[in-house]
């Protein structure tokens, strides 16, 4: 949130233009920018054409892959990028806001004027308005929100926790990653961005029995006892198991990198 606010300012006369041009917010647009790629800092290194080609290869989706392959090859022949710099994800998404290769070919803009539809640039302009533009072809209404928190809300990602009213706006934000977690994360980091508070529900414990603040309380003390979370934010990701799984292996523990309140509890002895 800290960083996108910061974003936002630095890029405003950029983020205006855009919204002016294709009607989407300029908060949105930058809340896209920070979950695809943390504002242009985690574009991706994989060569696309790499990726791809082994995940066409591999099968499950062949298919789907195929087709990307064959359209970041016609990237390549148009000349938008040098194959040396055309990099992404592991799946070949690409640039600041993570196009994969047919939406890049169907939506992106060359807004510099360069005669270059650049999104992997350290310049964020091409790919900031290709996002606006993806956005408003897929039926973008200028104005409109994209829902919010609501009593009476229809949708609610899990039981027990916040409800969410949502608006066409927000469909259209499925349309770029068909997720509602994806679509409530991009829509409630904008309102944050433009200084909206936070939820005012909390969420009920997770499937291991851990609410946010104890697995917060769980990373911290980890950390406090020499087995390193890498950041105590709730989220337990790669750094957080592998502290579980030294702190369990110190103690002559069975070693499953599983957090639980269990392991709350004997951590808070």
């Amino acid at each position: 949130m800290q960083k996108g606010r910061a974003a936002l300012a630095r890029h405003g006369a950029l983020l205006s233009a855009l919204s002016a041009r294709y009607g989407v917010a300029a908060p949105v647009i930058t809340a896209i920018w920070g979950l695809e790629s943390f504002y242009g800092e985690r574009r991706g290194d994989v060569p696309v054409i790499s990726a791809t080609s082994t995940l066409a290869f591999d099968g499950r989706r062949g298919a789907f892959f195929e087709g990307q392959l064959l359209a970041a090859l016609r990237i390549l022949q148009n000349g938008d990028i040098p194959p040396a710099r055309m990099t992404g994800s592991w799946a070949g998404a690409m640039g600041h806001t993570q196009f994969i290769p047919t939406s890049y070919l169907h939506f992106a803009v060359d807004f510099t004027g360069d005669g270059r539809r650049d999104i992997w640039s350290d310049d964020p302009a091409d790919a900031l308005a290709s996002t606006a533009a993806y956005l408003q072809r897929n039926g973008w209404q200028a104005g409109l929100s994209w829902g919010g928190e609501s009593p009476s809300g229809s949708l609610q990602p899990q039981a027990g926790g916040p409800r969410f009213a949502t608006t066409a706006n927000f469909r259209v934000i499925k349309r770029y990653n068909n997720s509602d977690a994806y679509a409530i994360g991009v829509g409630h980091l904008s309102d944050r961005i433009a200084g909206a508070g936070p939820l005012r529900a909390s969420f009920p414990p997770d499937a291991n029995g851990l609410t946010k603040a104890d697995r917060i309380r769980l990373q911290q003390r980890l950390t406090a006892l020499g087995h390193d979370t890498q950041g105590a934010d709730g989220v337990l990701g790669a750094g957080s198991e592998a502290a579980i799984r030294a702190f369990q292996t110190s103690r002559g523990l069975p070693v499953t990198g599983r957090p639980s309140p269990d392991l709350l509890a004997l951590l808070s002895l």
